[in-house]
């Protein structure tokens, strides 16, 4: 398997349309990153279930993905499902973050998303983070648009239990969903390590990436 790396960040933004988004589509490699890497400041933007029982699950949950990063979360308050009719919002708090930070990588939902929330956020992250490295990441779901990812973030078998255990800890309010479950999330990460030949992974959409491969060999 291919391994390109993206060096050692100092600064990452995660985006989420609703509280638990980011943690099921890329907490693995939230732990995993944070862990090699402490004081890594994360921006977090979620765009619905500020002020109630969802912010606070949200915030208690990234900061456990999170540990020992300098974590800076905003919960907005748009209504969950509804994101096209707040649009002028949306916008205007994506490319507020994107006015105090400068990441070398951003983590969002996919474009391809089914989910209108999911995919809305998508499309305002390419046109507010234009240049920037940008990691799609998938959330299982009822409608089954899951579908043959471009990048992948092997996951140790520690680090994809201690996921399983965080989302099922943390978001209590959403275990009453078929599909919230032990199976579904550590059998996605399965999957995904199958196919980059690794136990466990997160996958993601790559949609456009600058290679270097014309630096001169300084070895010897």
């Amino acid at each position: 398997m291919i391994r390109l790396g993206a060096g050692r960040p100092d600064r990452i933004v995660a985006l989420g349309a609703h509280c638990d988004d980011i943690a099921i589509g890329a907490g693995g490699t939230l732990l995993t990153m944070c862990r090699a890497r402490p004081g890594l400041r994360v921006d977090a933007l979620v765009l619905s279930g500020g002020g109630g029982e969802r912010e606070q699950e949200e915030r208690d949950a990234l900061a456990a993905f999170c540990p020992d990063a300098d974590l800076r979360l905003t919960v907005l308050k748009l209504p969950d499902g509804r994101l096209p009719a707040h649009w002028g919002e949306a916008k205007a708090s994506v490319e507020e973050l994107r006015g105090r930070t400068e990441p070398e990588l951003v983590l969002a939902p996919r474009t391809e998303d089914a989910h209108q929330d999911h995919r809305g956020l998508a499309q305002l992250v390419t046109t507010a983070f234009r240049d920037h490295l940008v990691l799609g990441y998938e959330i299982v779901k009822w409608d089954g648009d899951l579908g043959r990812p471009t990048a992948y973030q092997p996951l140790s078998p520690e680090v994809a239990e201690e996921k399983v255990r965080l989302l099922q800890e943390h978001y209590p309010s959403q275990r009453h969903r078929p599909w919230y479950d032990r199976e579904a999330f550590l059998g996605l990460a399965r999957i995904r390590g199958i196919e980059c030949h690794e136990r466990y992974a997160e996958a993601f959409a790559l949609t456009k990436v600058t290679l270097d491969l014309g630096t001169p060999d300084r070895r010897g």
